[in-house]
């Protein structure tokens, strides 16, 4: 399929697929939205133009096609406050070949009192890239959902674009939950992101805009930064504004670096106001070129 046609069908699915409004609590639309390994929450939740690891499926998923690599990753986190966490492992490989692919799964319990869910969400995902500087990726999601007052079995699905600018900038767009599925965990959201990821240097920004949860549009700002001390000694520090929750959040992160590519990442999350969350999440990755 020439480029020209390829990016017309992406650009269309990510504007004119129907909105449709519901009456959502704004902490139970967002958690799912909150979900990536400790290495991107160090960093604020900006990771979606990084392509840095493999959480990359759950963020931007033509960002898997970035850098060429096998990664798996196993996270861990829990707020010991609010009594919520998730666990999960993602694989992802875009060195067998020009088309990358991912699979990632997480057991998350969401929720507070009687709204407590346990919850099922399995992603599968593809990216490419198309020439040296625009890459095209799909996702699919699956959740299955049960509590005291609700089940659901979900399957939605995510698109994204990224424009790398040079070989360390890069820029992405990205919609998610393309498909409606009237269920509060998977509204729809759009996110625009950009990332330097240099040697030893990663500087991060996204914006999600929701259209659709609330009467009016919701923001929410994610930026983080990296620095890599010695080559081994990843430290992190990022900031969130929670445009749903009306709360801000600052994180702090680290890890170590093996040189076969494996690594630790730990991270510590703490809400300003709100719940007034305290997340901690640990990664264990294995990386191979």
């Amino acid at each position: 399929m020439p480029l020209r046609a390829i990016v017309a069908v992406l650009s269309l699915t990510l504007s004119v697929l129907p909105f449709t409004s519901r009456a959502a609590t704004p902490e139970r639309a967002d958690e799912l939205r909150e979900v990536a390994n400790a290495r991107s929450l160090g960093m604020g939740g900006a990771y979606r133009a990084t392509g840095l690891g493999a959480d990359a499926l759950l963020g931007n998923p033509a960002a898997m096609a970035l850098f060429p690599a096998y990664r798996i990753e196993g996270t861990g986190a829990y707020d010991p406050r609010n009594k919520e966490g998730y666990l999960g492992i993602s694989l992802a490989d875009s060195s067998s070949g020009r088309l990358a692919l991912g699979v990632d799964y997480h057991w998350l319990s969401l929720g507070r009192g009687g709204a407590r869910t346990k919850s099922s969400y399995s992603t599968l995902g593809a990216a490419l890239p198309l020439g040296q500087s625009l890459l095209i990726g799909l996702s699919g999601h699956y959740l299955r959902l049960s509590g005291q007052s609700r089940f659901a079995n979900s399957i939605t699905m995510d698109a994204g674009l990224l424009l790398r600018l040079s070989e360390e900038l890069t820029i992405g767009v990205s919609g998610h939950n393309l498909i409606d599925t009237d269920n509060v965990e998977l509204t729809r959201y759009y996110s625009a992101h950009a990332a330097y990821v240099g040697p030893a240097v990663v500087v991060a920004f996204d914006v999600r805009g929701d259209f659709e949860t609330r009467d009016s549009t919701v923001f929410t700002y994610n930026t983080g930064a990296e620095y890599i001390l010695d080559q081994t000694i990843p430290v992190r520090v990022g900031y969130t504004y929670d445009g749903f929750q009306k709360v801000s959040r600052v994180t702090v992160g680290a890890g170590f670096m093996s040189p076969g590519g494996g690594g630790v990442d730990l991270a510590y999350q703490h809400d300003l106001g709100g719940l007034n969350g305290r997340l901690l999440v640990l990664t264990l990755r294995i990386l191979a070129n």
